[in-house]
């Protein structure tokens, strides 16, 4: 048999088999019927490979950045720190760390701007950060001698339902997620500006009623 006989055989059996296997719908007469087919022409070898398809590099990338949106929502924008604060979730029930900061905030700074309840705010997230204190915000506010609103390891009351309580928790969480710069960013420290302590610290700036140190 000439070489062109046999290729055209070969590519013959091929498409029969193939044929027989789409027939079959891959049940058990499907491999009977190659069986069968092989048997007629032993030097024939049939190679099966999965089939795999490719996911295309677009879609993998769209996939990928709707796990991100879903997992870290986008970042609010503002042209304010008033407009920040109004774009804030309430949420219904706070986590023990937020409740923390926002507790600090607002007695700290209640009756201050909302940029000295920041400055306040980013004070305590600092120092949970910088290794020279508590590693949590709560931890910060109850660090026996820091906060005179403390008492023991507890706060007193807090009107929730209050503005000035709406506006500390905005300000805790614009804090936690550093969204909004703080005029005293860094700051460590800082005293009622009615009172003259003698720290031997860098003086960062006074805003409203506080003086902020590092």
């Amino acid at each position: 048999m000439s070489k062109q006989l046999r290729r055209a055989s070969a590519i013959a059996v091929a498409a029969m088999i193939v044929s027989i296997a789409f027939s079959a719908n891959g049940s058990g007469a499907s491999a009977q019927s190659i069986a069968a087919v092989t048997k007629q022409d032993p030097n024939l070898q049939i190679i099966s490979k999965p089939l795999v398809q490719p996911l295309p590099a677009e879609t993998a990338q769209s996939a990928v950045e709707a796990d991100r949106a879903e997992l870290e929502p986008a970042p609010i924008k503002a042209a304010s720190l008033n407009e920040m604060v109004a774009a804030q979730p309430q949420p219904g029930e706070l986590s023990r760390e937020l409740n923390c900061l926002a507790g600090a905030i607002y007695f700290e700074a209640k009756s201050e701007s909302l940029a000295g309840q920041l400055a306040v705010g980013r004070v305590i997230v600092a120092r949970s950060k910088s290794g020279r204190f508590p590693n949590s915000y709560c931890g910060v506010v109850f660090q026996p001698s820091q906060f005179s609103f403390v008492r023991g390891s507890s706060m007193p009351a807090i009107p929730r339902a209050s503005k000035q309580w709406k506006n500390a928790v905005a300000i805790a969480q614009i804090a936690h997620a550093n969204s909004w710069r703080s005029p005293v960013e860094g700051a460590l420290f800082f005293h009622a500006a009615y009172v003259s302590p003698a720290w031997r610290l860098t003086r960062v700036g006074r805003i409203d009623n506080h003086v902020f140190y590092r």
